[in-house]
């Protein structure tokens, strides 16, 4: 009988023994994070995730975006956008026509309600190339005599009101807005500056399509809201795009202001 007790006695034994082991050797779940050590981690490591990463969604013109899985559109959008890189445009001269012209235009551009990013207009217009186009369009926004008149702007043979930039600023803005009267969009209003409101409306009719990336334009038309859109892209983010660092440009204007027109 003895012996019949002692059996199940030591087996409970046992089992309390083990309960005791267990309970001292598991480690409690935490419900909080904590931050790692210098000594846990010494080197901070950043994942691909942690890293700001550049893509189309994050273009747009005047708080227009680009059609989402539209190849056409991004494959277009890319190759303008890397014809406005470091490597192929190759200077910082319209970093420092930027700092020049947009303290101008932006409050000018506000008076009349038209979004700011219009201000890269003149970049693209003439920054890029100046003078006279071979149409006779001249100045800031490249305004032909007879359209220059037409919004209270002076051209003759003795003063020519489109290369003052204030003035000629005020005369854009001013057909902007008219602009966007007729069309009820900035993509459109870009485009239309660009070709003319006749045609821009004869191809809206004809092509039964209102969104200028779905589209079919001349070349210079088709392609000209991208070239905004890489404009500011450029002026937004240069390092991104190949530029030197704000601080570098700063530098390099001063240096280059008396040698570059």
């Amino acid at each position: 009988m003895l012996k019949k007790h002692i059996i199940p006695c030591t087996v409970i034994l046992s089992l309390l023994v083990m309960a005791q082991v267990f309970a001292y050797t598991l480690p409690k779940v935490k419900t909080t994070t904590t931050t790692p050590t210098k000594k846990d981690n010494p080197t901070p490591i950043v994942t691909k995730s942690e890293e700001p990463e550049f893509t189309l969604a994050q273009l747009a013109f005047a708080e227009e975006t680009l059609p989402i899985g539209d190849d056409r559109v991004s494959n277009k959008m890319m190759r303008v956008l890397a014809s406005f890189s470091y490597r192929n445009v190759q200077t910082n001269r319209l970093h420092r026509k930027a700092a020049e012209w947009f303290p101008i235009v932006e409050p000018i551009l506000a008076a009349y309600g038209i979004p700011n990013d219009f201000k890269y207009m003149p970049l693209v217009e003439s920054g890029l190339r100046g003078g006279t186009s071979p149409k006779g369009a001249s100045g800031y926004w490249q305004f032909m005599p007879g359209t220059a008149r037409m919004y209270g702007l002076k051209v003759n043979s003795k003063v020519d009101e489109r290369k003052n930039l204030k003035k000629s600023t005020i005369a854009a803005a001013k057909y902007i807005k008219e602009l966007y009267g007729i069309f009820n969009n900035w993509a459109l209003v870009a485009a239309a500056y660009n070709v003319g409101d006749g045609h821009m409306k004869k191809q809206i009719n004809r092509q039964n399509q209102d969104n200028y990336f779905k589209m079919k334009l001349n070349r210079e038309t088709g392609g000209y809201v991208y070239k905004l859109i890489s404009m500011k892209e450029i002026m937004e983010n240069p390092v991104r795009n190949g530029y030197k660092t704000q601080k570098a440009l700063i530098a390099y204007t001063e240096n280059q202001s008396s040698t570059v027109e």
